[in-house]
């Protein structure tokens, strides 16, 4: 065999052996994102009520709780951003981070000092890398993040909120995480968990119950109480859902990626055959001319000393 047919079976068995792995990675996180899918249908319907909760108390009273009151003049601002643990998901953690930079870059025009709280260790390594302050951060769930990772991130984003800005608090929560679209689409978002956009969540709540106008309440023990036991359980709600969105649309993204590496496996397969065969080929007939021309040579030297 010759040496470059042996470099073309090399290649082909080592080619061979990748799409294997990524086809298996392929199916896992086909599995995975099924599970993903039905954890997020389970926990959306109980944030958009708790949503729904929070905005009749602070639509339906006349407290000024800190957790829905806007500042008078904004300083500070935290960012939540939700990356991935691993990679193998095509631009799924660079996008998020793009987005994340964009969002960063604006509060900072608006005059905002910007504290950065990270998930997942493409976050951490990206801010890292870069040497920047991160306030806290958390690693090691994003695949299958539970409620208690979300009551884990939230405590210190709720206690940021309800401090004062010269003491380290922040005016306002900001969060960056992947909505789920589809198993084909999976955008990076961000939105502003508080203090509570009342003009936004009160469209969004009267959509939700098809237009009913949200009724007033009476509260016991007051409305502020109310607020205190609702609003945490509103941050943790929604910080668990943009996990599970987060983790469905990592193990989509890696679904992607890896049909696309099998796929590519198997076009290099077939282009590694085709120049295997040629040099096959192409010994075969250097060995028939080289038997040719060694059997006409001796029939030449056979004639000559007969003569």
């Amino acid at each position: 065999m010759g040496a470059k047919l042996r470099v073309y079976k090399r290649r082909i068995r080592s080619v061979t052996a990748t799409k294997k792995i990524t086809k298996a990675m392929e199916m896992i996180a086909a599995s995975r994102v099924v599970k993903a899918q039905r954890q997020v249908a389970a926990s959306t319907p109980y944030a958009s009520e708790l949503t729904r909760a929070v905005t009749a108390v602070a639509t339906g009273s006349n407290t000024q709780h800190p957790l829905t009151t806007e500042a008078e003049q904004p300083s500070r601002a935290a960012v939540l951003l939700i990356t991935s643990d691993r990679g193998l998901a095509g631009g799924y953690s660079s996008n998020v981070i793009k987005a994340a930079e964009q969002l960063t870059e604006r509060l900072k025009a608006e005059g905002k000092e910007v504290d950065a709280y990270i998930v997942g260790r493409k976050g951490v390594s990206y801010y890292s890398f870069r040497e920047r302050k991160v306030v806290e951060s958390w690693t090691g769930f994003t695949d299958n993040p539970t409620y208690a990772d979300a009551k884990a991130i939230a405590a210190p984003l709720i206690d940021a909120v309800q401090q004062d800005t010269a003491e380290g608090g922040v005016d306002e929560l900001h969060i960056v995480t992947t909505e789920f679209i589809s198993m084909m689409t999976q955008t990076a978002i961000d939105d502003r968990l508080l203090p509570l956009s009342l003009d936004k969540t009160v469209a969004e709540s009267e959509e939700t119950a098809k237009g009913e106008i949200l009724p007033l309440f009476d509260f016991e023990p007051s409305a502020e109480d109310v607020l205190d036991a609702l609003l945490p359980r509103y941050v943790e709600s929604r910080i668990y859902n943009a996990l599970l969105q987060a983790a469905a649309s990592k193990h989509a993204a890696t679904r992607r990626a890896m049909k696309s590496a099998t796929d590519n496996a198997e076009d290099l397969i077939k282009s590694l055959s085709r120049l295997a065969n040629a040099a096959r080929q192409a010994e075969i007939t250097q060995e028939i001319s080289e038997i040719v021309g060694g059997a006409s040579a001796l029939a030449d030297a056979t004639a000559g000393s007969d003569k």
